[in-house]
């Protein structure tokens, strides 16, 4: 131990000086970054309140009986005449309607779906469909049913005091055989009309 004192007003020995000066090169570092995520935060929040996510469409759930795409007579799974499959169905407390969907194997399905009363979710098991059902707005999704089987589509999210029994069923089919039901029929479902 020195019995000389350091002098402060050189900035102290050699270790302490270059101490320091990591300290103040930590601080500032730390800073920048703080200040690079707070204008991320404040970009982002104007960015998205001035343009919403591509793709929003809303719709009127107090209409979706009386008009429009999810009309009564308009949902199921249908063939558009690109020869694109589009299933259309609406969440409501404490059911989808059409209770059992049908769709082909092998094909690029579209779902487009839309709640009447409140939030619920979709999930279709063993797949990678995952979606939140939101009055108001109509949800789209396109996927892949690899193979012919059946799959359950269990609402996900709380929506009262029936949320246990709001199920449904999707049954896949053979490509061809769908397609010869679809020319028989405007709209599909596995539940008859």
């Amino acid at each position: 131990m020195s019995s000389q004192p350091s002098d402060h007003r050189n900035g102290g020995s050699p270790a302490e000086r270059v101490a320091a000066l990591a300290e103040r090169r930590w601080a500032w570092f730390a800073g920048a970054i703080i200040v690079l995520m707070l204008a991320v935060v404040v970009f982002t929040g104007l960015h998205w309140a001035i343009m919403p996510p591509s793709r929003v469409e809303t719709i009127d759930p107090s209409r979706l009986q009386i008009s429009g795409e999810f009309v009564e007579s308009n949902l199921g799974s249908a063939v558009e005449p690109d020869g694109s499959v589009i299933v259309r169905f609406i969440a409501q407390q404490y059911s989808f309607t059409p209770q059992c969907l049908l769709v082909p194997a092998d094909t690029p399905v579209t779902l487009r779906t839309t709640s009447a009363d409140v939030v619920h979710g979709l999930l279709i098991a063993d797949t990678n469909v995952n979606t939140m059902v939101v009055p108001g707005y109509v949800a789209t999704l396109t996927t892949r049913f690899d193979k012919p089987g059946e799959h359950l589509m269990p609402c996900h999210e709380f929506c009262g005091f029936g949320h246990q029994t709001m199920w449904a069923h999707v049954k896949v089919i053979d490509k061809a055989a769908f397609f010869e039901q679809a020319r028989q029929n405007r709209r599909l479902s596995c539940v008859e009309r």
